[in-house]
């Protein structure tokens, strides 16, 4: 996999514009186990673990799998309600997490993290 752009959706994971792909994660029917994904609605590269990082939005949790031949991945973020992903340049990944309104900030080996955008509730501006 090169550095182009990639895209996920909930119903077709395709890197935007190509023609033909490779799975490089899940493909194993839409589940819960360690080897599938549900839904997945974003994925960035963590280049410095040269893997993937998978919102898993169905199956509540973020996922991390190897960029190279990985058969299963492995859950580093559990019931969260996953909408988006973003690393900044320190390796601390951020989740938006859609069912409490708020962004979270995971250092990294992190499992809980903080909020630190909303988390208030819903706002409505």
């Amino acid at each position: 996999m090169d550095e182009a752009m990639e895209s996920i959706n909930s119903h077709t994971h395709r890197k935007s514009g190509a023609t033909s792909g490779q799975v490089v994660a899940g493909g194993n029917e839409e589940g819960s186990g360690t080897h599938q994904l549900s839904r997945p609605l974003d994925v960035i590269v963590d280049k410095e673990r040269d893997s993937l990082i998978i919102c898993d939005r169905s199956n509540k949790r973020v996922v991390r799998w190897s960029r190279h031949n990985a058969t299963r991945g492995e859950t580093i973020i559990s019931k969260i309600d996953c909408w988006g992903l973003t690393m900044d340049e320190n390796g601390s990944l951020y989740v938006v997490d859609f069912g409490k309104g708020a962004v979270r900030r995971y250092q990294r080996e992190e499992s809980q993290g903080i909020v630190v955008a909303g988390g208030n509730g819903y706002g409505n501006r």
